[in-house]
């Protein structure tokens, strides 16, 4: 009975733990070891730079505003139309302003009464100076009250005639068309014939019958992250990419940087201008929306790494250099960093070109594809 016990309470307890023990040894020798890729310091050309978000518009766009309400009448140009300097682009008829129409017509009454009366003065005094009964300066003095009344009356009948028809034979004044102030291109004709439009005075901005802009002088109008702003001065390169445009990008250099911010959305935004360089061969709209890479700052032909195969320990930089293939091993090697774009950086000292480094999770050996799977 004795013997039984300490057969079950020591032996098999240690020929348990031999078992085990065998069995830890057994799976370590079995263990599949990982396998890591590596990529190699080489040199490449590093960009650092900022997106502004915007589009592409004209440098000058200038509306055509009425001088007169009324209808109108008929227009004589469409969008995408060119024109020149004077150019008619609509006529308006004029619905007259009933307290400005009677107010011309009384003035053209009183006139026309003031002129028979001093007509009648002149002839009186006209018999009166060939008996010479008068002086002459008396009698010259009736024929230029006549003149002036002439005149008078003149005047008043070409206002009643602009107030009525906003147009006058006798002064040649055409207040009722409307001519382009500028050279371009047709943007835009927001009324149609049979429109009202109200002319601009200094109470109101009028109604735009037309948009005439130069399209061969455009700018990019964007935004650009107050965590940015600080970084873009005026002169710097940009690459314009448009997003109606495929695989074309345009350059422009930064003209303008908004001195004030506004809030968009929660976050500051400034409002920067740019020109843009135009190719014969691409046709740009206005309004295109667009992005523009705005170069921070350049490194070309210089030693390069990808970011991912980077460690830091206590903010230092450091990676794992293959120094041996089969089996892997690798050493830390403490590195210098230069610019980076976010994928690659520039690496200024540790590493050598084209020794390789390793990056990224390892990979039992099993599993590996076959060279040119």
């Amino acid at each position: 009975m004795k013997t039984a016990l300490i057969v079950i309470f020591v032996v098999l307890p240690l020929l348990g733990l031999a078992g085990g023990t065998v069995y830890y040894l057994y799976s370590k020798a079995e263990e599949v070891p990982l396998i890591y890729r590596t990529v190699a310091l080489q040199p490449a050309s590093i960009v650092k730079k900022t997106v502004a978000t915007g589009s592409i518009v004209p440098r000058e766009e200038v509306a055509i505003k009425s001088q007169v309400s009324g209808v109108v009448e008929s227009l004589h140009v469409q969008p995408g139309q060119k024109v020149r300097k004077n150019d008619l682009i609509a006529r308006v008829r004029i619905i007259p302003n009933l307290v400005e129409l009677n107010n011309a017509e009384a003035r053209v009454r009183t006139a026309r009464i003031n002129l028979e009366n001093f007509r009648r003065e002149a002839d009186r005094l006209k018999k009166l100076y060939d008996r010479e009964v008068i002086s002459e300066e008396e009698f010259l003095q009736s024929q230029d009250r006549a003149t002036l009344a002439a005149d008078e009356l003149e005047t008043a009948e070409t206002n009643l005639q602009l107030v009525r028809e906003g147009a006058s034979k006798r002064s040649g004044t055409q207040s009722n068309l409307i001519y382009s102030t500028v050279a371009g291109t047709v943007l835009e004709v927001p009324v149609k014939e049979g429109e009202t439009v109200i002319e601009a005075n200094s109470f109101n901005e009028g109604t735009s019958v037309a948009t005439v802009a130069d399209m061969s002088d455009l700018i990019f109008k964007g935004l650009v992250d107050e965590s940015e702003v600080g970084k873009i001065r005026e002169g710097m390169t940009l690459q314009i990419k448009v997003g109606a445009i495929d695989r074309v990008s345009f350059e422009g250099t930064l003209e303008y940087i908004a001195p004030k911010g506004f809030e968009q959305e929660g976050a500051v935004q400034f409002e920067v201008e740019a020109s843009v360089k135009q190719k014969d061969s691409v046709v740009i709209r206005a309004n295109y929306s667009a992005n523009a890479d705005i170069v921070l700052d350049r490194r070309d032909n210089v030693p390069a790494l990808r970011e991912a195969a980077l460690q830091f320990e206590q903010r230092t930089p450091f990676v794992e250099v293959l120094v041996k293939e089969s089996p892997q091993e690798f050493e830390r090697r403490d590195v210098e960093l230069g610019l980076s774009d976010g994928i690659n950086v520039e690496v200024l000292g540790g590493l050598e070109e084209g020794e390789q480094v390793k990056i990224g999770r390892g990979i039992p050996a099993g599993s590996m594809p076959e060279p040119g799977a």
